[in-house]
């Protein structure tokens, strides 16, 4: 049992070399304008839940008082 484990191990590992070398890496150019793009909407996603968190929370101060 011992020498089939062995032998897979190094098949994997050569498959797993075989994939990265498909992989197409973006650019750096791409990569700046993607990260800028993640980065600008996680902002305006966080900023609307705040907004929204504001709004119920004072709907929710007018509705028990």
């Amino acid at each position: 049992m011992a020498d089939q484990t062995t032998a897979k191990k190094p098949a994997f590992f050569k498959g797993v070399a075989n994939e990265f070398r498909k992989i197409m890496w973006p650019s750096q150019d791409r990569l700046t304008r993607e990260t800028i793009a993640v980065i600008f909407f996680s902002i305006v996603l966080g900023l609307l839940i705040a907004l929204l968190d504001w709004a119920f929370q004072s709907g929710l101060r007018l509705v028990i008082k």
